[in-house]
């Protein structure tokens, strides 16, 4: 078993079910194994005095590989504590809850995925494990020998998730009026969990003051029925935009299966995720701290990045990757950058005031403090978004890279696009903030660079990505050509799939 296979991102994933299942039980116990011999060294503690909280979503997998999972933890001699049906970022959270506070959690987890996938992310009392943090577990585990038991740690069932839920319900609280027990009465909410562990949500508006009637797909279901769990999928955001319309609500939430993304639709039942969602948080904090900055990963629009620097900030593009672009405003900010958040357009939002935990769910509890508050003034939520100039046109292609070796050929053909560019600089115009790939922007019906691509390397797959959107019509088909005469001699890039948009 190569372990290093199952690594995604900073997440361990795999297909957990059926004949083909690579994340089996024995490979949870074995990484339950790993994650305490990690904590033993990272805490310098006797392995006998480590906790691991270990909790789950709703995956039919999930039970079985909880359970392996914590017999590893136990044959290594240290505790586990079963917190049974959680959220990813409650994992995090019980760390720092006083009467919790265990040395670690894993969340078994594959966010968004079909049901057929699942995986491990694992927490210390830093957040999440980076990269190189879960290159070290996965060694370890991928040098483990047959694992004997080395002393009978214990097994503990706690629930965490109704102290998650309180610590939510106060924030909501304290935020619009601490002498309101319901603070939330006369906002309609849709709520649309997914089948996942997010169901908890809507009873917890509910609690509060608000109408959820119309809300949908709260019961888990493991394998999730009636949408995929993900706010970037069109059929999830069509059914909750529908729900929303039914009901004649005030917005929709709605959650991927762990709970660590989200994406909202306003009272129209128009979509409020990618750029638009980064918009909306970001003018709600901006108008908190001015001229702060805001990190989100590379291809975000030119028109947020307007908007942004409107609402009086800076628009700081990073890297694909959640951990890229939590990671990032975490070192600004040591350097002395006001930075209040890291976000994704996948949804992944992180917010400094919350530990700079991706958390889909404190992030919306945010915004319905927000939108609760403005419909007391007499408007909505969606105003803010005022002046965000979208895109006309946009279209995500996938490359594929035909050589063993795909990395050393993806940076290659960066390395001459962005010579071919220099060479053609009174058209193509590199981006300044070019931080991952290679962005170009173009001038279009003489709209100064009001089309753009960008062109990157997949960390783990042999394709190249490549993002493109424009302000004016027709200029994705004019960008994406002139990409088109960088490449054509690459022969070792299959150009198919752009030639077929052309």
């Amino acid at each position: 078993m190569d372990y290093r296979k199952l690594k995604s991102g900073s997440d361990v994933r795999g297909v957990a079910a059926g004949e083909n299942a690579m994340l089996t039980t024995d490979v949870a116990k074995t990484l339950g194994v790993a994650f305490v011999r990690y904590l033993a060294d990272k805490t310098q503690k006797p392995v006998e005095q480590i906790s691991i909280a270990l909790g789950r979503d709703s995956r039919i997998t999930g039970p079985a590989l909880l359970g392996a999972t914590a017999e590893g933890i136990v044959a290594a001699g240290a505790n586990a504590v079963d917190y049974g049906m959680c959220t990813t970022p409650a994992m995090y959270m019980a760390i720092l809850t006083e009467g919790f506070a265990p040395d670690g959690s894993i969340m078994l987890t594959a966010s968004h995925h079909p049901w057929q996938l699942n995986g491990l992310k694992f927490f210390t009392t830093d957040g999440g494990l980076g990269f190189h943090e879960l290159d070290a577990v996965l060694d370890i585990a991928q040098h483990l020998e047959k694992i004997e038991s080395v002393s009978t740690g214990e097994i503990e069932k706690q629930p965490f998730l109704d102290t998650y839920q309180e610590h939510l319900k106060q924030l909501i609280i304290n935020a619009i009026d601490p002498d309101v027990q319901k603070p939330l009465l006369g906002l309609h909410v849709v709520v649309d969990a997914g089948n996942g562990a997010g169901g908890f949500y809507a009873a917890m508006l509910e609690s509060l003051g608000a109408w959820v009637e119309g809300s949908q797909f709260l019961e888990p279901d493991g394998y999730f029925p009636n949408h995929v769990p993900n706010p970037e999928d069109k059929v999830a955001m069509a059914s909750i935009s529908a729900a929303v319309k039914r009901s004649n609500a005030d917005l929709g939430v709605i959650f991927d299966a762990d709970c660590d993304r989200a994406a909202i639709v306003d009272h129209t039942g128009k979509e409020i995720n990618r750029n638009r969602l980064i918009a909306l948080i970001s003018a709600i904090l901006l108008d908190e701290t001015p001229g702060a900055t805001i990190v989100t990963d590379s291809v975000t629009s030119t028109g947020l990045t307007s908007f942004i620097r409107e609402w009086g900030g800076e628009h700081y593009r990073y890297k694909r990757g959640y951990r890229n672009v939590i990671d990032e405003a975490i070192r600004l900010n040591e350097a002395g950058i006001d930075c209040p958040l890291a976000i994704e357009t996948s949804g992944h939002a992180a917010l400094r005031q919350n530990h700079f935990l991706d958390d889909g769910m404190y992030l919306v509890t945010i915004l319905l403090i927000k939108a609760m508050q403005m419909k007391q003034q007499g408007e909505t939520l969606s105003k803010l978004l005022d002046g965000l100039r979208e895109p006309v046109e946009s279209v995500e292609i996938r490359l594929p890279v035909m050589a063993e070796d795909f990395a050393a050929v993806a940076k290659r053909a960066i390395e001459y696009v962005m010579e071919y560019a220099s060479q053609n600089e009174e058209e193509w115009h590199v981006a300044p903030d070019n931080r991952e790939g290679v962005r170009i922007s173009f001038d279009v019906d003489n709209e100064l660079q009001s089309a753009w691509f960008l062109l990157r390397l997949s960390v783990h797959d042999p394709v190249m990505p490549l993002n493109a959107e424009s302000d004016v019509p027709g200029g994705v088909k004019v960008v994406l050509g002139k990409l088109l005469e960088a490449l054509v001699n690459e022969p070792e890039i299959d150009i198919a799939p752009l030639m077929a948009v052309l």
